[in-house]
């Protein structure tokens, strides 16, 4: 909302990728934790379906030998054996209808916890933050990193130890069903889990850069859609159309490159696959015809062997899931382990109802070591409850740095700054920022109703108090002709209204909410003469019993204020009413002038000689 004149937005995708650090599996486990009973009991039903699973090749087997080789018992002992594979199939058909379920619905509850605790914690993070990230990279990380991380919460973990089990039960029955085949077997095992690590990790390498780009390409979308009006009157459309087109096309790249790796990877399985299949097949039929394994015990050997294929793959893709998972957590984590610059007091003190008094004491402010000088110099100021202070000065003079510190958006870097005679630094945040109002130049409105907008500087407001806080802004009028009054949605960034509505909404905002301090940032300068006039009436109601902050690029707006001050290159030149400042010249008595004459060459009023 407040930003350094000039000061660029650094490009956080230079810090580079975060390590994949293990320990935060550890740390996704614990917003899995309230939901453990779930989890357990689809973790249950997952083992059971796994064991469950090693009994269909003995009973394939079995199936097989009934068939082929003749035991004068007739076809009772087929259907005995077709019957409690029905049975089996069912259960296990149950099983993993009801462990999907458990599993999948604490995957997305987790993922919705930790969605909201990251959006809940980028709320806390300072203006000094968002500064030097990008927008596109902040909801990157709040959709597509979160629902990387999904897939490891919601289904790894049941399918490792499902895999694991069946592996282990597969091998060991493998086995005893014929160990000279299961050496045979076990030994094409290493290949198959070689190839399938040393492709994979290509590949996770590829995911990780796509992730990158297509992040990139998010953060550039939303800059060119949020600043469209921009775009549009440059007539720069082909400029961010070329730059969003650069971008994806390098996820494109990037995603190409995973692509011809997966390919490469399930070609060379599958070859692999099918020919320890052949291989078994071969070395298994041999022993078959010297009789030293029925066909039926082949048929169960392959089975198994087919799952202790399966299961190895399995784990290699949990693990290539896994490896995903934590390039995305750490990006995830990265946010959450940020503390915000603005430490709150070890016991801060409680503010109760305050007067409005404030005072700078010695204050310097600067931005960042990296953007040059201080913002702010040495500056003192004293202000009386209910006093009006207009802050004037050239561009860049640090007026809006100067009431940016007041709601604590940013501390002070040398000096105190205290409200009631005590430091902003000891009082609770929140507590001071529902007692300052604050009405900028670029009113932002939210994409709900007129209501819900002016609710928000005190939601347990009633309808009645809303709708005396429009009158009071001189809104009510205009609402009521809207097609649904008070419950008509304002669009994005309240687009559907005009300029000045969507600043006297924002003044009803800030009366509503009743704040002590009030700040006004030049909160007309954007405005027709006649929005202009109206919003100015609003503002002097708000103003009223207030101790006020106000920047205004127009001086005749603030000639009635109890206390000018006029800043230049972070530093107050002069202060006094406007009569004392004219009688005094300089700076402001120059700027004043200077307006004057514009506005009289406006009018086709010619200068006085």
């Amino acid at each position: 909302m407040f930003s350094r004149p000039g000061s660029a937005r650094p490009d956080s995708s230079t810090t580079g990728p975060p390590v994949r650090d293990p320990a935060n599996l550890w740390r996704l486990l614990r917003y899995v934790r309230p939901y453990a009973l779930g989890l357990s009991l689809g973790i249950l039903t997952t083992l059971f379906s796994a064991g469950l699973s090693l009994v269909f090749p003995k009973l394939f087997g079995n199936l097989i030998d009934a068939s082929f080789l003749k035991t004068g018992s007739g076809t009772g002992p087929l259907d005995q054996i077709v019957l409690l594979l029905l049975a089996i199939f069912a259960v296990v058909a149950m099983l993993t209808a009801l462990q999907s379920f458990l599993i999948a619905r604490v995957g997305v509850r987790v993922i919705a916890d930790l969605r909201r605790a990251v959006f809940t914690h980028l709320l806390t993070l300072s203006p000094r933050f968002f500064a030097s990230r990008r927008t596109g990279e902040l909801t990157s990380r709040l959709t597509s990193d979160v629902s990387t991380v999904q897939g490891v919460v919601s289904s790894a973990l049941s399918q490792l130890l499902s895999q694991v089990v069946t592996l282990i039960g597969a091998v060991t029955l493998m086995i005893l069903t014929s160990f000279r085949l299961s050496l045979f077997t076990l030994a094409l095992i290493p290949i198959i889990i070689a190839t399938a690590f040393i492709i994979g990790f290509r590949i996770r390498k590829a995911a990780r850069e796509v992730q990158d780009r297509v992040a990139a390409a998010s953060a550039s979308a939303e800059e060119a859609i949020s600043g469209v009006r921009v775009v549009q009157s440059f007539t720069a459309e082909s400029l961010e159309a070329e730059r969003y087109t650069v971008a994806v096309e390098a996820s494109y790249r990037a995603s190409l490159t995973r692509i011809r790796l997966t390919s490469l990877l399930i070609g060379i399985m599958t070859f692999l696959a099918f020919g320890s299949l052949a291989g078994v097949l071969w070395y298994g039929g041999r022993q078959v015809l010297t009789g030293e394994i029925t066909p039926g015990k082949l048929v169960s050997f392959l089975f198994y062997a087919l799952q202790v294929g399966l299961n190895v793959g399995g784990l290699a893709g949990i693990f290539s899931q896994v490896q995903e998972a934590l390039g995305a957590s750490s990006r995830i984590f990265e946010l959450l382990d940020i503390d915000s610059d603005l430490p709150g007091a070890a016991e801060p003190l409680a503010v109760g109802r305050l007067s409005g008094q404030v005072s700078f004491n010695d204050v310097s402010f600067r931005y960042g070591e990296e953007l040059g000088g201080p913002t702010l110099r040495s500056l003192n100021l004293d202000v009386s409850p209910g006093q009006t202070v207009a802050l004037v000065g050239p561009s860049g003079a640090g007026k809006s740095t100067l009431v940016s510190l007041l709601p604590r958006f940013y501390d002070v870097s040398g000096g105190s700054l205290k409200v009631d005679g005590v430091d902003l630094r000891r009082l609770d945040l929140a507590e001071l920022r529902s007692q300052v109002g604050l009405v900028p130049q670029e009113t932002l409105l939210f994409s709900g109703s007129v209501s819900e907008n002016i609710l928000y500087g005190r939601r347990d407001a009633t309808p009645q108090q809303v709708r005396e806080a429009a009158r009071s802004a001189n809104a009510e009028e205009f609402i009521l002709k809207l097609p649904q009054g008070f419950d008509t949605a304002v669009g994005e960034r309240g687009v559907k209204l005009s300029g000045g509505q969507r600043q006297r909404i924002a003044i009803a905002r800030a009366i509503l909410k009743n704040p002590r301090i009030l700040i006004l940032d030049e909160a007309t300068s954007a405005l027709d003469n006649e929005s202009e006039a109206l919003v100015q009436a609003a503002l002097e109601t708000l103003m009223v019993g207030r101790t006020s902050f106000v920047i205004a690029h127009r001086l005749s707006t603030i000639r009635a204020a109890d206390l000018i001050v006029v800043m230049d290159a972070g530093m107050i030149v002069q202060r006094g009413t406007h009569t004392e400042l004219i009688a005094e010249g300089g700076l402001y008595k120059d700027l004043y002038d200077l307006q004057f004459r514009s506005e009289r060459a406006l009018r086709g009023i010619p200068a006085p000689s």
